[in-house]
C-alpha cells in the first residue's frame, strides 16, 4: 500500500481520535505528558487547532493554555477590542499566539509596513525598552489616524507588548502541526508498519523500545519475538 503523505486528507476522524484519546506515543510532537494533557483538555478537530497547540506549548506561551483552553470550549465569554482584530484572531479564538498576528495587527491598526511590523515583532522579542517606547508611540498614532482612541489603542499595544514575549512563529509551528497530523495520521491507518518503523529508529535505547512495545500492545498490535524466517 503506496501512502502519499502530500495527499492525505486533512479532515481524517481517525486521525482527530488519536489526539482526542492522547493516543499519541510516537506522535510528533504529542508525546510527552504535557501534550496528551492538553489534547485532553482541548482536543484538536482541525489542523489549525494543532498549529496553535504546537505554538503554545513552550515556555512562556504555556500562560496562555488555560485561556486558550476555556475559551476553545466556551468555558470563557470573550470579546475582540476592534472588529478588525477578529479574522486575525479568530483562529486562535482571540489570544495572540503567533508573532504574525502582532505584525499584522500593527499593520492593520497602526498602520505599519510589513517590514516595520517585522522591526516591531523584533523589539517586543527582544524587550528592548528604548526600541519599545518608539514603536509605543508610532503605533499610538498610527491607531488614532485608523479610527481608535488613544486609551483603546494604549490596551491594545499593552495587550501586544505583553503576547508578542510569547510569540511563537507560525511558520514553523504549521510545519510541525502538519508533521504531527501525518504521523498520527499513520498511526490510525497504518499502526503495524507505524510501530514497526518506531522500533526500529530507537532499538538502541531499550526504555524507549520498551515504551513503544507497550504502547504497540495497547493499541491491539502483535509484536513478534526475533525470528531469521520473519
Amino acid at each position: 500500500c503506496e501512502v502519499r503523505l502530500e495527499a492525505l486528507p486533512l479532515d481524517d476522524k481517525a486521525a482527530y481520535e488519536i489526539f482526542r484519546t492522547a493516543n499519541t506515543a510516537a506522535v510528533f510532537q504529542f508525546e510527552s505528558h504535557g501534550m496528551r494533557n492538553l489534547v485532553t483538555q482541548a482536543p484538536p478537530t482541525r489542523l489549525e487547532d494543532i498549529i496553535a497547540e504546537v505554538a503554545l506549548y513552550r515556555p512562556g506561551p504555556m500562560e496562555l493554555i488555560p485561556t486558550y483552553t476555556a475559551r476553545r470550549t466556551g468555558r470563557e465569554h470573550f470579546e475582540y477590542p476592534d472588529r478588525r482584530l477578529e479574522p486575525i484572531l479568530s483562529p486562535t479564538y482571540g489570544v495572540m499566539v503567533y508573532q504574525e498576528q502582532v505584525m499584522q495587527i500593527a499593520q492593520v491598526i497602526g498602520g505599519y509596513t510589513l517590514g516595520a511590523a517585522d522591526l516591531l515583532r523584533r523589539a517586543m522579542g527582544k524587550k528592548d525598552k528604548e526600541e519599545m517606547a518608539k514603536h509605543r508611540d508610532v503605533f499610538i498614532a498610527g491607531a488614532e489616524r485608523n479610527g481608535l482612541t488613544k486609551g483603546k489603542a494604549t490596551t491594545l499595544f499593552d495587550l501586544m507588548e505583553k503576547f508578542a514575549g510569547y510569540g511563537f512563529n507560525k511558520s514553523h509551528a504549521a510545519a510541525y502541526a502538519l508533521v504531527a497530523y501525518q504521523t498520527a495520521y499513520l498511526k490510525a491507518h497504518h499502526p503495524a508498519a507505524f510501530m514497526a518503523a518506531n522500533l526500529s529508529l530507537v532499538m538502541d535505547d531499550t526504555d524507549k523500545v520498551r515504551a513503544l512495545y507497550d504502547d504497540a500492545v495497547a493499541n491491539g498490535l502483535e509484536v513478534l519475538p526475533p525470528d531469521v524466517n520473519a
